[in-house]
């Protein structure tokens, strides 16, 4: 690595442990807070970065960047759903290890949502994980539903374990909230699914195995 390129690292290391000091509060980093601890003059922040802002920001992409790259994509997994359930977790698990930096990201895209944003991309990731069990159509909104309730979680755990009963600084329970939402967007497309079956092919009406009318949709479940 050429003295340019380990400088730039330099400072983007320096740059994101100042981040994770100041619990993500930007606003209290200084270029000069940010040369004098990476003992380089103020130009060179500037002559590789443009300025803070910029600085900030490939620090907080650098770190995200990894969440979906470390998920272990060469494991095997019996179903969709328990693929799904283990890479939500990874990804859930670094939110919290990285907090300030994950919190920035979550509120830009925010701001910014858009195809390039680490929000929209991680939903990408997750799309791997669908591969037999579900229609493409219920893909797309499951895994947008998915890491919405990932992000309102980690923006408000103390609220999540007030409400819900989840402490997600533990990492059991936030497996534990990963399986539920999981299994709830799971059972709703089934249901979803089993609804349109009904409807679509007329059976309202027709017979029970034990010859009464098919009534209702939640009837008809039961005999299965």
């Amino acid at each position: 690595m050429k003295d340019a390129e380990k400088s730039k690292e330099h400072i983007i290391e320096v740059t994101t442990a100042l981040i994770e000091e100041c619990g993500g509060e930007t606003e209290r980093i200084t270029s000069r807070m940010i040369a004098q601890k990476a003992e380089v003059g103020l130009g060179l922040i500037n002559y590789h970065f443009g300025s803070k802002e910029n600085l900030i920001t490939a620090c907080v992409q650098r770190i995200i960047g990894r969440v979906i790259t470390e998920v272990d994509f060469g494991r095997e997994y019996e179903t969709d759903k328990e693929r799904l359930i283990a890479w939500a977790t990874s990804v859930f698990d670094f939110l919290f290890e990285h907090r300030a930096i994950s919190r920035i990201s979550i509120l830009g895209d925010f701001h910014d949502y858009n195809d390039d944003s680490n929000s929209v991309r991680t939903q990408h990731g997750f799309m791997l994980a669908l591969k037999n069990e579900l229609k493409d159509e219920y893909k797309t909104i499951l895994v947008f539903v998915l890491t919405s309730a990932m992000q309102a979680a980690f923006l408000a755990n103390e609220t999540v374990k007030e409400l819900l009963g989840f402490d997600l600084s533990n990492k059991e329970d936030r497996l534990k909230y990963i399986q539920k939402l999981v299994d709830l967007l799971f059972e709703d497309t089934r249901k979803d699914n089993e609804d349109k079956f009904i409807y679509g092919n007329g059976l309202l009406g027709t017979k029970f195995r034990d010859g009464d009318p098919v009534r209702n949709i939640d009837a008809y479940r039961k005999q299965f």
